[in-house]
């Protein structure tokens, strides 16, 4: 259903906690610094006003899509004519638990998390340091690195379904390579319970420590991107592939294969998602003919 003034009206009515923001650009929202703007996006500052809004939100039979950090995303050049709910600085809230476990709401970065839980002197969370999404974001795509995965930590996760009411998810079994039976529900994520053990803040710290210093070397932090464009095929790494096709510093406009890490596609300046999507189409092209592999986008693409 089209967001009309009248919808969004309504939704304003019904939901008088929950901030709201028409036309609010896209780009302005995502780490690759691309998208037109959105209908409505809205800001729900506490767990009850997204419940509320949840439930506005399927009495009117309005679509709706949600975004954390927006570090996974590519946003459409002509923006989207549906309702974006922004948990990112909204569900806020970090609580240490007992038995080594650490809670955190949908809204939090993954960063934060894990430096809340090195000051409790709790270890497991080291690899997540670097991410720069949020825990939200982090549980629904089981994001990793350097050997750790969400996964590997989260013993439960809490969401709101469409009627507003919570459901609780316990075990691995719901997770895989980057991947969550999340991204199969209609549902929103609003915290994680972390399991951890006992370790030394400052063995911690360094491990952190350690892991940012090997990602600014390695990966092009200095220009927009979405993190790795693709995720890993058996048997290989896509960087890997990419590379040895010859595809470091190709691109399409302002969209390019970074020549610091190939896994990475980044904003040079002025891409547009065209841009981006011409340029994953390109890799994969190449990458098959040269390897006979088929590459599959990590990135989200709206």
């Amino acid at each position: 259903m089209r967001l009309t003034e009248e919808l969004i009206a309504a939704l304003q009515r019904e939901c008088p906690e929950v901030i709201f923001r028409a036309r609010e650009p896209l780009g302005a929202h995502t780490s690759f610094k691309i998208g037109g703007p959105a209908a409505l996006m809205a800001f729900p500052p506490a767990v009850d006003a997204l419940a509320g809004l949840l439930r506005a939100v399927h009495a009117l039979g309005l679509q709706k899509r949600v975004l954390g950090a927006g570090t996974n995303v590519l946003a459409p050049d002509e923006g989207l004519d549906e309702l974006v709910i922004c948990t990112k600085d909204a569900l806020m809230g970090l609580k240490a638990l007992a038995g080594g476990r650490v809670e955190a709401l949908a809204g939090q970065s993954l960063a934060s998390a894990a430096v809340f839980a090195r000051d409790h002197g709790l270890s497991g969370l080291e690899f997540a340091h670097g991410i720069p999404g949020t825990v939200g974001g982090g549980v629904y795509m089981n994001a990793g690195a350097y050997g750790g995965e969400v996964k590997q930590v989260v013993e439960s996760v809490t969401v709101l379904m469409m009627d507003g009411t919570q459901k609780i998810f316990t075990g691995a079994e719901h997770f895989s390579y980057r991947n969550s039976v999340f991204q199969s529900l209609d549902c929103v994520i609003v915290s994680a319970v972390f399991r951890l053990v006992p370790g030394d803040p400052e063995q911690i710290r360094g491990t952190m420590q350690e892991l940012m210093q090997r990602r600014r070397a390695s990966q092009p932090l200095e220009l927009p991107s979405a993190g790795s464009t693709f995720k890993r095929p058996v048997g290989g790494y896509a960087a890997a592939l990419i590379d040895a096709a010859g595809l470091k510093g190709c691109g399409v406009g302002g969209a390019q294969v970074s020549q610091k890490h190939a896994g990475f596609i980044v904003n040079t300046g002025g891409a547009t998602a065209r841009d981006v999507l011409d340029t994953i189409a390109l890799v994969q092209k190449e990458v098959y003919t040269t390897s006979g592999i088929r590459l599959e986008p990590e990135v989200r693409i709206w």
